[in-house]
């Protein structure tokens, strides 16, 4: 189906990279279903396998390996980052390492090395802008959120379209006001998978914010954009103290709280699955610890608040 490497053999790319054959071993051997569900996808059991809800022809074996079938292309989780997250092979490993919780160890050759040092991380910066934004309008509008949300979000420079591949551009601001965090979303479907990622150098400390409101002593928190956006549209009052992590870690959360010590209360809108639910029983037990009032809001049906959404406005249609 896909060849796989055996341990000992190195390409031309990683021994340029000079990452140690421990690291890589750490990077290939991620388990996928914690890295595809810390990534936003609907993690799915089938028999001995693995899938998820958006790549329904996405294969899973032994927690390490994937293929995909629609496109005849699989190998391991370094392989996954490069092909679906746009990754180079240097970044997926960077990534992956991190995702271990480990830096970076330093080669064991490279006293001996005179090669140039490895770049330095890419500052941030935002995507090019289109001159405007009718893709993303008509995909967030198939999506269910209303036309007035996705006005609103535009205007304020929450959101845009990019002129290169007409992905929707999550702008994420620091409490300075400046730009810091971007999460794309591509708008294309095919066969039910969309591209997902974050422009390089993004903070995901910061994460993507509504605007603060200094009389509210409350935060919501959601774990992507269009959920976030879904819920505003159900609830047309709802229009500041939320933010989207974009993963499922709370480090944007907790930077969020240290900067705005009146907000006492957090509300954890994440979706409802395993890996959801998981993250906010954890996540609840850490912030009720530290003082906060926690309440989990799941929606009321359906995984997450966007699938609720479609699924109350195809009801509303069944039903005139």
């Amino acid at each position: 189906m896909f060849h796989k490497r055996t341990g000992g053999e190195k390409t031309s790319e990683q021994r340029a990279n000079r990452f140690t054959e421990q690291e890589l071993e750490i990077a290939r051997g991620t388990d996928l279903p914690d890295l595809l569900a810390s990534l936003g996808y609907t993690v799915t059991r089938i028999g001995r396998y693995y899938s998820t809800k958006e790549m329904d022809s996405l294969r899973i074996k032994n927690r390490r390996t994937w293929y995909r079938y629609s496109e005849r292309v699989g190998g391991d989780a370094i392989t996954f980052l490069q092909h679906f997250c746009g990754r180079s092979f240097p970044e997926a490993v960077e990534d992956l390492l991190a995702f271990h919780g480990r830096a970076r160890d330093a080669p064991a050759e490279r006293s001996r090395q005179t090669e140039q040092a490895p770049e330095p991380p890419k500052p941030f910066a935002l995507p090019p802008r289109h001159t405007d934004a009718r893709r993303v309008y008509a995909y967030l509008k198939k999506r269910g959120v209303s036309p007035q949300i996705i006005r609103s979000f535009i205007s304020a420079g929450l959101l845009y379209e990019d002129s290169e591949h007409h992905n929707c551009v999550f702008v994420g601001y620091d409490r300075d006001g400046k730009a810091a965090f971007a999460s794309l979303r591509g708008t294309y479907d095919r066969d039910g998978s969309g591209f997902k990622g974050d422009a390089a150098g993004s903070d995901k400390s910061i994460g993507f914010r509504l605007p603060y409101a200094p009389d509210s002593r409350s935060v919501y928190v959601f774990e992507a954009p269009i959920d976030l956006m879904s819920y505003c549209t159900l609830h047309r009052e709802f229009h500041s103290n939320a933010l989207a992590l974009c993963c499922l870690d709370d480090r944007a959360l907790s930077v969020f709280l240290r900067e705005h010590p009146t907000v006492r209360k957090v509300v954890l809108c994440l979706d409802h699955d395993r890996p959801g639910q998981e993250a906010a029983e954890r996540m609840g037990r850490k912030y009720a610890a530290e003082g906060y009032v926690v309440q989990t809001l799941s929606p009321p049906s359906r995984k997450d608040w966007n699938a609720y959404l479609t699924f109350v406005q195809q009801f509303r249609e069944r039903g005139r």
